[in-house]
C-alpha cells in the first residue's frame, strides 16, 4: 500500500558507505502549490530552499520520521494523509553522503488553508509555497540531490499510449490514418509514449509532434537516436517535446547481464532521462540498480517504471495480470516513481496512488472520444 515503508535506508543501498545519513523527504503540496523550508546559512548546504524532512532516527522506519518531522518542522499532521512513495536516491556530497527516502503528500483544503500563510515553521525556518512550474524551472536553488526529485515531479498522473500502426491496416493509407486519429484525439498537453511497433518510427512520430506542438514525447530509446533530424524546418521544437526515452524490459535485462559480464560496459548513454518497463522484481532490481549507476554517473535519471500488467487487457488477454495488491508490493521495490500500465483508465488514479503509485498509463481509455 502506499503507506507501506521499508525499514532503514541503508539496507536498501547495501553496497554504500555505512556513514550515510538516512533522511525522509516530504514533498508536501496542495494541487500546484509545493511547500518549501529554507536552510539557514550555518547548515550543511545552507542558503538553499528544502523539502520538508529529516533524519531518520534508528528507532523508526521512514513512514515514523516523516510524520514525526512534518509535525516538528512545521505542525502539519500528516498521518491521515495518503503518502505516496516518490523514490529512494543516494548521494555523496563529498563532504557528506545521504541516503533519502522521499514521499509525496496531498494536503487536504482544510490543512492547506490553515497553513498557507505560516511565513515560519516551528523551528524558526522560513517557509514558503511555490507554484510547481516555477520550482520545476529551478527558480528556487535546492541542494544538489534534489535535482533527481524534481524530474520526478515532471512525471504527469496520465501517459497516454498510441495505437500501434496495425490498428490502421486497413485504411487506404495507414501513416496518414494514424496520424490524423492521435492528432485528433490526443488529449490538450498530455504526455504520450509513441509506441508504433513499426518500421519509420523516426518519421512518424516527429510528424505527430509537428502537428501536436503541445504534447511532450516518451520515445523508444533505441530508435531516438536517428529522432526527426535535419530533415525538418522544426526539429528544434520537436526535439524540445521529447521528455524521455523509453527502455523495453528486454533491453534492460540485457543491460543488466552485460554489466555483470563487462563491468566496464555499464553506459547507457542518453541525454534525456529513462522511463523503463518492468514485469517482476528481478527487472525492478536491474532498474533500480540503472537509476542509481546513472545518478553517480551524472546522466539524466530514470524517472519513472512501468509496472505491468495491472489488470487483464484487451491487447494480452491471456496474460494472467498482476491484480493491485502483488503489483503494490512490487512498486514498494522500485527505487524512482511508479506508473501503472495494463487494463486501466484515468479514473483510476486514486487506486494506483493508494497502492503506491504516482501515475496511470495506456491506450484506449487515455484519448478523447470520438
Amino acid at each position: 500500500m502506499a503507506t507501506k515503508v521499508n525499514n532503514q535506508a541503508a539496507s536498501l543501498f547495501p553496497n554504500k558507505k555505512t556513514s550515510a545519513v538516512n533522511v525522509a523527504v516530504a514533498v508536501i503540496y496542495y494541487k500546484d502549490e509545493y511547500l518549501l523550508g529554507f536552510r539557514s546559512a550555518e547548515q550543511h548546504q545552507g542558503n538553499r530552499y528544502e523539502f520538508v524532512g529529516g533524519k531518520i532516527e534508528t528507532h523508526e522506519n521512514a513512514e515514523q520520521a516523516l510524520i514525526r518531522e512534518v509535525a516538528e518542522e512545521t505542525g502539519i499532521a500528516i498521518h491521515g494523509n495518503t503518502i505516496v512513495k516518490l523514490g529512494r536516491l543516494h548521494h555523496d556530497y563529498a563532504d557528506k553522503q545521504v541516503s533519502l527516502q522521499v514521499y509525496k503528500i496531498e494536503l487536504t483544503v482544510q490543512q492547506y488553508e490553515q497553513y498557507q500563510h505560516c511565513d515560519y515553521g516551528l523551528e524558526g525556518q522560513a517557509l514558503t509555497w511555490v507554484n510547481k512550474s516555477s520550482l520545476l524551472a529551478g527558480e528556487y536553488q535546492l541542494p544538489a540531490a534534489n535535482k533527481t526529485i524534481l524530474e520526478w515531479l515532471k512525471v504527469p498522473e496520465n501517459i497516454a499510449i498510441t495505437y500501434p500502426l496495425v490498428q490502421f491496416s486497413e485504411c487506404v493509407d495507414p501513416v496518414a490514418a494514424w496520424l490524423q486519429y492521435h492528432q485528433e484525439h490526443l488529449m490538450p498537453k498530455s504526455w504520450v509514449y509513441i509506441r508504433i511497433k513499426a518500421d519509420g518510427l523516426e518519421n512518424i512520430a516527429a510528424q505527430l509532434m509537428d502537428k501536436r506542438p503541445d504534447i511532450q514525447a516518451i520515445v523508444p530509446y533505441y530508435n531516438s537516436h536517428t529522432l526527426h533530424t535535419e530533415q525538418s524546418p522544426s526539429s528544434k521544437s520537436v526535439t524540445s517535446q521529447n521528455v524521455a526515452y523509453h527502455l523495453t524490459h528486454t533491453a534492460l535485462m540485457q543491460w543488466s547481464d552485460n554489466t555483470r559480464a563487462l563491468p566496464d560496459r555499464r553506459s547507457l548513454l542518453s541525454n534525456l532521462p529513462l522511463v523503463v518497463s518492468c514485469h517482476d522484481s528481478a527487472s525492478i532490481h536491474a532498474a533500480n540498480e540503472l537509476a542509481d549507476h546513472r545518478i553517480q554517473q551524472q546522466l539524466p535519471p530514470v524517472i519513472a517504471i512501468f509496472i505491468s500488467p495491472v489488470l487483464t487487457t484487451q491487447t494480452h488477454p491471456d496474460t494472467t495480470p498482476l491484480g493491485w495488491e502483488s503489483w503494490s508490493e512490487l512498486a514498494q521495490l522500485a527505487d524512482m516513481p511508479v506508473i501503472g500500465l495494463g487494463g486501466l483508465s484515468p479514473e483510476m488514479i486514486d487506486q494506483a496512488l493508494i497502492h503506491g503509485g504516482i501515475s496511470v498509463a495506456g491506450i484506449r481509455q487515455f484519448f478523447n472520444k470520438p
